[in-house]
């Protein structure tokens, strides 16, 4: 039990660290000296040319695309930092 809350604890820091990253990197786009934070860049498949899979009977179409930001990176490695910190009994 006690991995299991290990890794839900985990998880919820990492995705915090990736909500409050990107906040931060919106709030940092029109701010001269801070907005390198905000430069991103967007990997995975486009929306404009997907994975098509045409077995003629059926179509299958896979999609991915992920942005990530320079302040998320910062931020994701202070809430993996700070889970390091974190005890749980």
């Amino acid at each position: 039990m006690k991995g299991i809350q290990k890794n839900l604890l985990l998880l919820f820091y990492i995705l915090a660290g990736i909500v409050f990253g990107a906040m931060l990197a919106n709030l940092c786009r029109n701010v001269s000296f801070l907005s390198w934070l905000s430069y991103y860049q967007s990997i995975g498949f486009s929306a404009d040319a997907p994975f098509v899979l045409d077995l003629s009977v059926i179509k299958i179409t896979f999609g991915f695309s992920m942005g990530i930001s320079v302040a998320q990176i910062f931020t994701i490695a202070l809430a993996i930092f700070l889970y390091n910190k974190t005890r749980i009994r």
